[in-house]
């Protein structure tokens, strides 16, 4: 079993939308063998539903998000997920600073697999107001890992 955590600072627009669409995307390509969450690196919104405006534009594309609720990055999370995919560098630097001595769990950009950009970073939507910007992003990495993850 693949688990993959999808990361950004608050857990209510990038990760949630990160994990609502690979959720969907994971689940046409038939891989039913992976376990998806996502998760803030400020505690700010925890337990709070995604951002509405971005509920709404992914719904808009069919991607439901109601049922998400936010929550915070742990060291846990180290130990839980095989892949922690971050939305920006600051996430990056962020959870690597969390990081517990022996853990060698990759953190990596989520944007590392959005070949065609030349974007590092997913713009965060509650400050930009580009709700489709991120969602475009998200479904560009979320199509290639899929596609990796199936080939592998």
């Amino acid at each position: 079993m693949t688990r993959i955590l999808f990361v950004c600072l608050g857990n209510i627009c990038r990760s949630p939308t990160a994990e609502g669409i690979f959720t969907e995307k994971a689940k046409r390509a038939g891989l039913s063998h992976l376990t998806i969450d996502s998760a803030g690196t400020a505690s700010w919104h925890a337990g709070k539903p995604p951002y509405g405006p971005m509920q709404a534009a992914c719904e808009l594309r069919g991607y439901d998000l109601s049922y998400l609720r936010a929550r915070q990055f742990t060291t846990q999370d180290y130990e839980n997920f095989d892949l922690i995919l971050v939305m920006d560098q600051s996430n990056f630097d962020d959870v690597e600073n969390l990081r517990p001595e022996g853990r060698n769990t990759p953190v990596k950009l989520f944007l590392d697999y959005a070949e065609g950009t030349n974007l590092t970073d997913v713009p965060d939507p509650y400050y930009t107001r580009d709700f489709d910007q991120t969602i475009d992003l998200v479904e560009l990495a979320s199509e290639n890992l899929v596609k990796q993850l199936s080939e592998n």
